[in-house]
């Protein structure tokens, strides 16, 4: 059995206030804990991608914040309290401060992270 906590798992993504890290936990599978200040809007990050959108599926819970979700089939909201999945095709941003934590399988969350760095630098 494999286990991670926030300050066990390594940065993936940082700056401006954004803080994802990613460990991944066997099977194939990776926990992410994000955290975005209120504004951040995640599009930008996703162009070049297919539709613009990650096209890796993220299932969760929301621990503090809402967010929003865009995807082609219109805008779904998140908050607090609140467990969720995301298919592929979505572009988040966070209408509060938010944190959350989410398992996707590995290699696809990994080439969303790697083209995010690629947009970020």
């Amino acid at each position: 059995m494999t286990a991670t906590a926030w300050n066990d798992t390594p940065v993936a993504l940082e700056g401006d206030g954004v803080e994802v890290r990613v460990q991944e936990l066997g099977g194939d599978m990776s926990a992410g804990f994000f955290r975005l200040p209120k504004g951040t809007d995640m599009g930008p990050a996703l162009q070049g991608l297919p539709d613009d959108l990650c096209q890796c599926p993220h299932w969760g819970y929301v621990f503090k914040g809402r967010l929003k979700l865009r995807t082609n089939h219109g805008d779904e909201t998140y908050e607090a309290g609140q467990a969720f999945h995301w298919p592929p095709g979505h572009a988040p941003e966070a209408l509060e401060d938010c944190e959350f934590l989410d398992f996707s399988p590995s290699k696809e969350f990994a080439e969303v992270i790697d083209h995010v760095k690629s947009q970020m630098g």
